[in-house]
């Protein structure tokens, strides 16, 4: 047992689950053997507790890290705004700048409004949505974030939330009084959507979704939403917190040529840095000043430092290109790969966060075996990863050959069915972890 897995025994005893997000617990990727501790971390590559070094095709922060790790501008940039003071009785400057770069940006846009994370966007994007609307109800296609209001949707069907991004999860704890409000529906299924337009009283003032996860939009699918949800005076929210910044400077919307009325970002807009933004028409936005929505670490300067660096160095560079470039070479070398070894697998996501499936009856103990012994070879892998700028066609190239021999490994394997797991099979979803 490596001395991650040790701490995390103990972090579960006092901490529930073991740590705060989902996406990093241990059991998502290979239970019992995950290093799930970092020293320290640099560019593509991770110290972990033993100071093994390994290379992260995993998911650099979650996607957050386009520039990679510990940038050296934007670490210089925070350091000397923390020097200055972080969180005073004052306002910072950099507020204004980040507010009137995104503007600039979004010339669709009127006002600019900050935040920390991306769940707390969603929610206040939904707050000041319900307050322009004065409708209550709420239609979504996506994930969303973990508050009330987007679990709700499970209160009267526990399934509801099955096919938008993460299966199973429960609603203990939600108020109920969010029932039959939260209405979900499917990406590229424009009829889904009308069909809660077409109910008597459906009183839907929010629309929410991702312009894009998995797959690209059909023809005329985001313009007809925004035509649907303009007729019936609902706003539309893109939320953008993953997308946002990767495959297009600025967010994948304008690639498609659809504007919304509110947009929400995070993740990549500082670097892995805390900080978050929901941007909108002025009309709309001026009603966040009509309803309580405040909070002090909101004012903290080092996240209006870290977005102001990263877009900087997002639109210097054209990151954007070159994280895409990198991530279409991915998806052709797993392609090749599994070709070459006769796997069927799927491949999908936008081009800077490209994802595989292996089309198999046991894809989840195929995916924790390909983990596993990615990691034998000093890959932190998963079956979806996020390029960054610090990567480089050396280390894809080296990437892809260990992956293609893990592939003959499963090949091998199947056909003879002698596929063995170190541990137990990974987590695709939320369950309750004991200690």
């Amino acid at each position: 047992m490596n001395k991650g897995q040790k701490l995390l025994k103990k972090a579960k005893k006092i901490i529930p689950g073991g740590n705060q997000l989902l996406s990093k617990r241990s059991e998502m990727f290979l239970p019992g053997y995950w290093p799930n501790y970092y020293n320290k971390a640099k560019g593509y590559k991770i110290w972990d507790l033993d100071n093994k070094m390994y290379y992260d095709f995993a998911g650099m922060g979650v996607t957050s890290c386009v520039l990679g790790y510990a940038d050296h501008e934007l670490n210089s940039a925070i350091i000397n705004g923390l020097k200055k003071g972080s969180m005073t009785t004052l306002n910072a400057k950099e507020e204004i700048d980040l507010a009137k770069e995104f503007l600039k940006i979004h010339k669709w846009a009127g006002m600019a409004k900050f935040c920390k994370s991306g769940g707390e966007a969603c929610l206040v994007a939904i707050r000041i949505a319900r307050a322009y609307s004065k409708k209550q109800n709420i239609a979504f296609c996506g994930y969303h974030g973990w508050h009330d209001w987007y679990l709700a949707a499970n209160i009267k069907n526990s399934k509801n939330l099955d096919y938008q991004l993460l299966p199973g999860l429960k609603t203990k704890g939600v108020s109920k009084s969010f029932k039959g409000t939260i209405k979900p529906f499917f990406y590229n299924d424009l009829n889904s959507f009308k069909k809660l337009f077409k109910r008597k009283n459906n009183n839907i003032g929010t629309v929410i979704m991702e312009p894009m996860r998995a797959t690209k939009p059909n023809k005329k699918f985001l313009s007809e939403i925004k035509k649907i949800a303009k007729k019936n005076n609902a706003i539309l929210i893109f939320d953008e917190i993953t997308s946002g910044f990767k495959d297009n400077y600025g967010g994948i919307h304008l690639k498609f040529n659809v504007k919304p009325d509110l947009a929400i970002f995070g993740k990549s807009i500082g670097n892995g840095y805390p900080i978050s933004a929901i941007i909108g028409k002025k009309k709309i936005m001026q009603v966040a000043q009509e309803t309580f929505i405040s909070s002090t670490m909101w004012t903290d300067r080092l996240g209006f430092i870290a977005a102001n660096k990263t877009l900087q160095k997002l639109k210097k560079l054209n990151v954007n290109k070159k994280i895409s470039e990198y991530g279409i070479k991915i998806k052709k070398g797993w392609e090749y790969a599994a070709k070459k070894n006769g796997l069927k697998i799927i491949i999908s996501g936008i081009n800077a966060i490209p994802s595989f499936k292996f089309d198999h009856i046991d894809n989840l103990k195929i995916s924790t075996f390909y983990i596993q012994e990615m990691l034998k070879v000093g890959f932190l892998a998963n079956t979806t990863l996020a390029t960054t700028y610090a990567y480089n066609d050396k280390i894809i190239n080296r990437y892809l050959i260990e992956t293609e021999k893990v592939f003959q490994k499963i090949n091998y394997h199947l056909k003879n069915n002698s596929l063995v797991l170190k541990g137990e099979v990974k987590h695709s979803t939320f369950k309750r972890l004991n200690s």
